[in-house]
């Protein structure tokens, strides 16, 4: 938990639990600031509505996978501790009490902040019972049209089973009297193939003073639709009462590889098993009676510690459905992101081949600011072009209708390329996609393999062979983010293009590494996790430390997702007490303290969460003016470093590394409307700038291409 007594820290001996930060907390304490967005009004209401379902998806998630996780090892009797020095118990009853604070303020918010400004737009949410008759009868008749026929009501008594309750599932708990006067119990499962909630029509408000006319949307909540039509599910029976629950299991399914033949058909088990994970969290609503809160607990098999007891709506990720409304006025301005300059002679003048422009430099892009289509026209242009001999890449996340997978099909099927591509299948809850795609793939006469036995796949790279002159040459993208060209448009991500020899080399042996049998310990100029990554980066702090002690004026700033491994963190405390100033952009979790006296006084970790998800792994060293700058895949956690096959690539043109630099991470660090400070006990302080004259939100500059004043840029 976190801390307020300074004198519980311990500078002296850098190992002490009491210097580390609880990561579950520290992965909580993040989902507060993305539910500070859907309080703040300076944010478009639709956009807030987005973020309060964001909030409520990464909740789920957090229960399947890191309760879920911490609940399996109490049962098997783990007794390893976190990097605070927490129990498994110990840690499962601090999560308890911090969310359910989150969750009661996510729907404080819900109901107290955003129902009444969306009523004052125009977007009204209704309960049933107060629709006026002629919305209750359109209510009705789409249950009875379109509803009814799928509910399925399933009975439980001495002759039907306790119905299985699948994972992230809306149910109605119903106690009905037959005419006898017995009670049965039942349970209707709201099926999730309808939207949350209902639309029931849209109007035309009043005009507005710029001359606008508004629609006004009702809706009303598909689970009470059907409480209120329930005897329609059981004729001749008395419906006495209807309370909703919802149901979240463990998904943190372990694969075992070495007892796999296929990993293709243990993945789609696994997929399958899901549904039927132990209980982590029962989510009622506050007025269900404690007999029937004590059927469901006992039926489930589960932890009554894991019941919480909410406000409406149960399911709060659904409520994304609300997003889709068109309104532009309640959302953020669109904008068309950027061609960057080497690239447009070939993807708007039309006027020379991507390989030129790739050939002539290397090339930055910054995805959403820059376009994602030079990464989809550069594996168009190698599908196409007779001088290609041969495409390979890794694949973690590409999405539903991939133009990259499309095109890499195309290569294939209609120009008769060799193509070779690591489908990651355990890309946690894309699987199913994954798996669609390996086989399309697979049918088409693609290389696919599914990784190593142990390890993860996550690193992102693209290598095109090209026949030139009498030789070969690589072209290789690299970057920080999936080759998804939807979250292209919502995740921050770099990414870069180069025919780099040495690179290039290293891009061969790493697909010989991922495809075939390798045990190849030394990269010309890569880190790869688990290889030679952990070392590299550790070599890196170490150099920047030395030359600090030499030459003073030592710079690290970091920019990832987390932080949570004792050994690279113990190294950044050892930097900030060797006088090395450390800036540490982590959007996530972090389990590093700073400002603590003589321990992390010199490290500054800042949190920036905004309209776009910042999602790039970026390491700059200032090495003593020659800066060093590395892009990549890895956050610094065990799980990167470790346990799965991560890249890390240097970026050597001094142009793009001083870009990198003084229009990227300096901008970040300017930041002071979406940047909040963390404190040594954990908390975050949002940045106040010194006045509105001085206003930097990093995302908007970077819309805009807008840089720091030049007196600035290289402070």
């Amino acid at each position: 938990m976190p801390m307020t007594d300074p004198a519980a820290y311990d500078p002296e001996n850098i190992t002490n639990p009491n210097n580390y930060i609880n990561r579950e907390l520290a992965l909580l304490a993040f989902q507060y600031r993305v539910l500070e967005e859907a309080m703040d009004p300076a944010n478009p209401l639709l956009e807030r509505v987005k973020f309060l379902a964001i909030v409520g998806a990464n909740l789920d998630e957090f229960f399947m996978v890191r309760v879920g996780g911490l609940e399996l090892q109490q049962m098997e009797g783990v007794t390893d501790l976190s990097i605070d020095g927490m129990t498994a118990a110990e840690q499962l009853a601090a999560i308890r009490r911090e969310s359910y604070k989150l969750m009661k303020e996510a729907r404080r918010c819900f109901h107290e902040v955003l129902i009444p400004e969306l009523d004052n737009a125009g977007i009204h949410v209704r309960d049933y019972a107060d629709l006026p008759e002629k919305q209750k009868a359109v209510a009705d008749e789409y249950f009875h049209q379109v509803v009814y026929p799928v509910l399925t009501p399933l009975a439980f008594d001495p002759g039907h089973p306790f119905p299985h309750i699948s994972n992230l599932s809306l149910n109605l708990a119903v106690a009905i009297e037959d005419p006898q006067h017995n009670r049965r119990f039942a349970r209707v499962k709201v099926p999730d193939s309808f939207p949350i909630l209902i639309p029931l029509k849209a109007s035309s408000g009043s005009v507005r003073k710029d001359g606008t006319v508004p629609y006004n949307h009702y809706f009303v909540w598909n689970s009470h639709v059907i409480k209120a039509n329930l005897a329609s599910l059981f004729p001749g029976m008395k419906v006495v009462e209807a309370h909703a629950f919802h149901v979240t299991r463990n998904a943190d399914l372990e694969i075992q590889d070495l007892e796999s033949d296929d990993l293709l058909e243990t993945m789609e088990e696994n997929v399958r098993k899901r549904r039927f994970g132990h209980v982590v969290r029962l989510m009622v609503q506050t007025d269900m009676p404690e007999f029937i809160r004590q059927t469901l607990v006992e039926n489930l098999l589960m932890d009554p510690k894991d019941v919480y007891i909410m406000e409406p709506p149960l399911s709060l990720g659904a409520i994304m459905q609300m997003t889709r409304i068109e309104r532009l006025d309640l959302k953020y301005r669109s904008f068309q992101p950027a061609i960057p300059e080497p690239l447009r002679p070939s993807l708007i003048e039309r006027t020379a081949p991507i390989f030129d422009a790739i050939r002539t430099q290397d090339i930055l892009l910054h995805q959403p600011y820059d376009s994602f289509s030079p990464v989809v026209e550069f594996l168009r242009a190698a599908s196409r072009d007779p001088k290609v001999l041969a495409i390979k890449m890794t694949l973690y996340r590409v999405g539903s209708n991939s133009p990259v997978v499309q095109t890499l099909l195309e290569a294939r099927r209609d120009y008769g390329k060799q193509v070779a591509v690591l489908v990651e299948l355990k890309a946690r809850f894309d699987e199913e996609s994954n798996i669609s795609w390996a086989k399309m793939l697979e049918q088409e006469g693609v290389h696919v393999t599914y990784g190593l036995v142990g390890l993860k796949t996550h690193c992102k790279i693209a290598l095109v062979v090209r026949q030139e002159g009498e030789g070969i040459r690589r072209y290789i993208h690299l970057g920080t983010g999936n080759y998804n060209h939807i979250t292209a448009s919502m995740y921050e991500d770099l990414g870069l293009f180069t025919v780099d020899d040495d690179i290039g080399a290293d891009a061969s042996d790493l697909f010989n590494y991922l495809t075939g049998y390798s045990l190849k310990q030394d990269y010309r100029k890569l880190l790869v996790a688990p290889i030679n990554l952990r070392q590299g980066i550790s070599q890196l702090i170490q150099d920047e430390i030395d030359l600090h002690k030499r030459n003073g004026h030592g710079h690290l700033i970091f920019k990832f997702n987390s932080l949570s491994d004792a050994g690279l963190i113990r190294q950044l405390y050892q930097a900030s007490q060797a006088g090395v100033k450390v800036d540490l952009l982590v959007r996530g979790l972090c389990c590093l303290r700073p400002g603590i006296p003589g321990l992390s006084e010199n490290i500054r970790v800042i949190s920036i969460v905004g309209r776009f998800l910042e999602h790039s792994r970026v390491y700059y060293f200032r090495n003593g003016g020659s800066p060093r700058v590395y892009m990549g895949s890895a956050d610094l956690m065990p799980r990167n470093l470790d346990r799965r096959v991560e890249v890390l690539f240097p970026v050597e043109d001094p142009n793009l590394a001083q870009h990198v630099h003084s229009k990227i991470l300096r901008v970040y660090l300017s930041d002071n409307v979406k940047s909040r400070l963390m404190q040594p006990d954990g908390a975050y302080e949002r940045i106040q700038p010194r006045s509105r004259r001085y206003l930097r939100n990093v995302q908007e500059m970077l819309i805009k291409h807008e840089s720091l004043p030049a007196d600035e840029e290289d402070a």
